[in-house]
């Protein structure tokens, strides 16, 4: 699990490998993550955009920007939290992905929350040295 806090936006994310999606001999390795969003602030907001960097085991990077998240904008009262899967596919085993969210308060002031950077990894096997 990883956590970052902005402006009392708090995100959480937890990524998972996913074997049944994932075709090693072809160079696909697919990744599910889930995202919690929960407002601690005293303000109303809504998350207008996202903003993702991913990065594979090569360092090559790709940027995804786009409207909301699984084609919502959710709107986050004060306490109210706002949960989604989605996925990433790599062609390497392993990589990194992180980000921001477009928030929008409802005085219309806009800021950018944190998505904490975090590890897509597949399970590695112990080696056995004889």
């Amino acid at each position: 699990m990883y956590k970052a806090v902005t402006r009392g936006i708090s995100v959480t994310v937890t990524p998972r490998y996913m074997p049944e999606e994932s075709t090693p001999d072809h160079g696909r390795y697919f990744f599910a993550y889930t995202v919690e969003i929960i407002n601690t602030s005293l303000d109303r907001v809504q998350l207008r955009a996202r903003h993702w960097r991913i990065t594979d085991e090569h360092g090559h990077v790709q940027e995804v920007r786009g409207a909301g998240v699984v084609g919502e904008e959710p709107v986050l009262g004060p306490g109210e939290s706002f949960s989604y899967t989605s996925g990433c596919p790599l062609t390497t085993p392993s990589g990194t992905m992180q980000g921001t969210y477009l928030m929008e308060t409802a005085s219309g002031e806009t800021f950018d929350a944190a998505i904490p950077a975090f590890s897509l990894d597949i399970p590695r096997t112990k080696r056995v040295l004889h």
